[in-house]
């Protein structure tokens, strides 16, 4: 999930610290998700995550979602 995460932010040219203005989640929240498998991020936290990159959360669970 938090590779998807990464690649999709990479992909939109986004870094930790925007994504942390426009999704209001800390950036070592994002870094958290992002660099560590096993992190549980809560669905309300990826819920703004994804609504601030213009997706939704499938897209961080199933590379085709998105």
């Amino acid at each position: 999930m938090g590779y998807r995460l990464k690649q999709i932010r990479e992909e939109k040219g986004i870094t930790q610290e925007k994504l942390e203005e426009l999704s209001g989640v800390s950036r070592q929240t994002i870094s958290a998700i992002e660099n560590n498998p096993e992190y549980q991020a809560k669905s309300g936290t990826l819920l703004a995550l994804a609504n601030a990159l213009g997706t939704t959360v499938d897209s961080f669970l199933f590379a085709n979602a998105v």
